[in-house]
């Protein structure tokens, strides 16, 4: 199994920044190969939604749009862990975010995805 634990997430007003951060407990398990690692979010009352994603291997990176501009996802591959700077966070980006990992080479929707942390809540304020 992969293990993920998220941490960082809390409140902040609108226009202020968080800094997410997702350590997995490994990269490979028997055959199975992390590849991509990605965060989701799921506001209430809505579905979970793609946010980020960067490739293990290359570093590509993904952004939904509503996020582009604003947010920046890293990896520390030595570390096994991946960041999510949140910046200019809006009332809408309040939401439960999830640490995900996968073995796809492009992993943009939560199916790609095999591994989940458990969460961790941002709420920003207006």
């Amino acid at each position: 199994q992969v293990q993920l634990v998220e941490s960082g997430g809390g409140l902040v007003q609108a226009g202020g920044s968080l800094r997410l951060s997702c350590a997995a407990s490994r990269r490979t398990f028997g055959s199975y190969v992390t590849r991509t690692m990605g965060w989701f979010r799921q506001a209430p009352g809505k579905e979970r939604e793609f946010v980020a994603a960067i490739s293990r291997s290359d570093g590509s990176t993904y952004y939904a749009e509503s996020v582009k501009g604003r947010f920046t996802i890293s990896r520390d591959n030595a570390k096994i862990t991946v960041y999510l700077q949140m910046n200019s966070l809006k009332p809408e980006d309040t939401a439960v975010y999830y640490c995900a990992a996968g073995k796809a080479y492009v992993a943009l929707v939560r199916n790609d995805y095999d591994y989940w942390g458990q969460g961790t809540q941002v709420t920003v304020s207006s």
